[in-house]
């Protein structure tokens, strides 16, 4: 018996595992959005929204980005079978798994890692087998809660049973730093209206709370006597006081101690209202506390009309609620299935900064025409006036740069023509581990891996004397990886550099030219042929 065995979720193509191409990301100005003018001092400017495909923009993300982003909330694809008009959700059950995975390996690997939280929407079709699948990822005791989101608030006849709910389920990266950090939730009308006055305290509307617990401790089992009445009381049977004797006579002293209203009820301790900092978060989450299906459809109506507006966003209220327990102002948000730009939208008016990524068209008809809205204090709906949003800040856009090798006519891997120096120098810095920052005066440094470890990337054919130079500047303290197209010395002549050819020397790093990872079922991973059997995807012969 194999004693490492463990729990785990397998499928067709689980070892099948992309070799990702950390791409670069390249801003284009002219779609990235600023207010004119500043209206807080806390107006935040350096949002991301990328365009492409989004495993490939994780990807370019993890070098700049691990241990930084305080919150990651998505809401993937469900694999319903349903065809929507902005993405393709019909997938085979193990390429949705595949995809998933590999999404919420990185994903978890940009969390801070003791405040970090991940939240994933999900319907009850793949809810059991996310769980196993990010208890596998994140580590079982990395799990939180299982939210559930009341969608619908109207019966659903067409169905055998009607689907009134979703999950959000919650991973964080320390549960006991989380416990110390998440915000409780403010109280609603509903509870506050349980706060009343009857004796016009000055301190304001309260409610009695009980003062019995279950158990037994001998210090709390102490006898009350009602000082309107004399009624002497013990605790209920099987109860004990909440508190010690000497804490209860503070209370009363204080005038803190409710006995009914004839004086003879059961002790309860006075709450007020002034005192309550919120609520403790919990697992279920009433349409009328996050908003529905039905609201967040007419948001969208709001901002595109009802002909253009997104055919599943979430409400923001829903947004709000994940970013108010797991974040404060200023902290880093990230959503990489952006869709219509609510998680961004939110995190704006809230003060946080994000991140967004989609590759569907309406990053530019939907998401685009929403962030402009909302930085110029325009965006009509959602959580706006909750938050007494003017506007301000802005955003950058980028889009992911193509790969960095391409195939010649005769089939040879070559570097992609619309590679420029400084793409390739960033390209070649991210793929090698470096940080790129080229150097004003030096031009051998375009990037760092320490403060003696640096890197030169050029296209030119280097000889022994120019290789012998380079040795010589770079000097016995420093070391230089040096990446150039390709060079006529022995490189072990140089004992503070290293030479390689490119691309030959990273050819086996990625896949290369591969742009679509998109959860699409034509990238299914064929599955074993049986000897005597066609495969999956293979046709009938003529």
């Amino acid at each position: 018996m194999n004693k490492k065995q463990k729990l785990e979720l397998t499928w067709i193509g689980k070892d099948n595992r992309p070799k990702l191409e950390p791409r670069i990301l390249l801003e284009d100005p002219e779609k990235s959005y600023h207010a004119k003018h500043r209206v807080t001092k806390k107006d935040i400017f350096d949002n991301r929204l990328i365009f492409g495909d989004n495993l490939l923009a994780l990807k370019a993300l993890e070098q700049n980005f691990s241990g930084q982003v305080k919150c990651i909330y998505i809401d993937p694809p469900y694999n319903t079978g349903s065809a929507f008009e902005h993405f393709d959700d019909g997938i085979e059950h193990s390429l949705w798994l595949s995809l998933i995975r590999e999404r919420i390996i990185i994903l978890w690997s940009l969390l801070h890692p003791q405040e970090g939280s991940l939240w994933v929407s999900i319907d009850d079709r793949e809810m059991p087998y996310l769980r196993v699948l990010m208890d596998e990822v994140c580590g079982r005791e990395a799990f939180l809660a299982t939210n559930v989101w009341q969608k619908r608030y109207s019966r659903e006849n067409r169905e055998a049973i009607g689907d009134a709910h979703e999950y959000i389920i919650s991973y964080v990266k320390d549960k006991k730093t989380f416990k110390q950090n998440r915000n409780k939730l403010p109280l609603g009308e509903k509870q506050k209206k349980i706060y009343k006055n009857p004796n016009n305290d000055p301190r304001g509307p309260w409610r009695s709370v009980s003062l019995s617990a279950q158990g037994y401790r001998p210090n709390q089992m102490y006898e009350i006597t009602s000082p309107i009445t004399g009624k002497k009381h013990k605790p209920p049977p099987g109860s004990c006081w909440k508190i010690i004797e000497s804490n209860y006579l503070k209370l009363l002293k204080d005038n803190r101690m409710y006995f009914g209203k004839d004086g003879n009820a059961v002790p309860a301790r006075i709450q007020f209202l002034k005192n309550i900092d919120g609520m403790a978060p919990w697992t279920w989450w009433p349409h009328e506390d996050v908003g529905h299906t039905d609201q967040a459809k007419k948001e969208m109506h709001a901002l595109y009309g009802a002909r253009n507006a997104f055919d599943t966003p979430k409400p923001e209220r829903l947004i709000e609620r994940i970013l108010h327990i797991a974040t404060n102002p200023g902290d880093l948000v990230l959503d990489s299935f952006a869709g219509s730009g609510t998680t961004g939208a939110v995190a704006h008016k809230m003060g946080r900064r994000w991140i967004m990524v989609e590759l569907g068209e309406h990053c530019h008809t939907h998401i685009i025409p929403r962030l402009k809205k909302v930085i110029d204090g325009e965006d009509p709906g959602g959580i706006t006036k909750a938050v007494n949003w003017k506007g301000g800040g802005g955003f950058r856009y980028y889009r992911l740069a193509p790969s960095l090798l391409e195939k010649d006519k005769w089939g040879n891997w070559t570097i992609n023509k619309t590679y420029n120096g400084a793409m390739l120098a960033e390209a070649l810095c991210k793929l090698e581990g470096f940080t790129y920052a080229p150097s004003d005066s030096i031009y051998w440094q375009h990037g760092y891996s320490t403060e003696q470890d640096f890197i030169y990337v050029t296209t030119a054919n280097l000889n022994h004397d120019q290789l012998q130079q380079l040795s010589d500047e770079v000097g016995s303290d420093r070391t230089l990886l040096v990446l150039c197209t390709a060079f006529r010395a022995r490189a072990d002549r140089y004992p503070n550099l290293t030479v390689k050819k490119i691309p030959k020397a990273v050819l086996a790093r990625c896949e290369w030219s591969h742009d679509d990872y998109s959860l699409r079922v034509e990238n299914l991973p064929k599955a074993p042929t049986p000897k005597g059997q066609m495969g999956l995807f293979e046709e009938e012969p003529d």
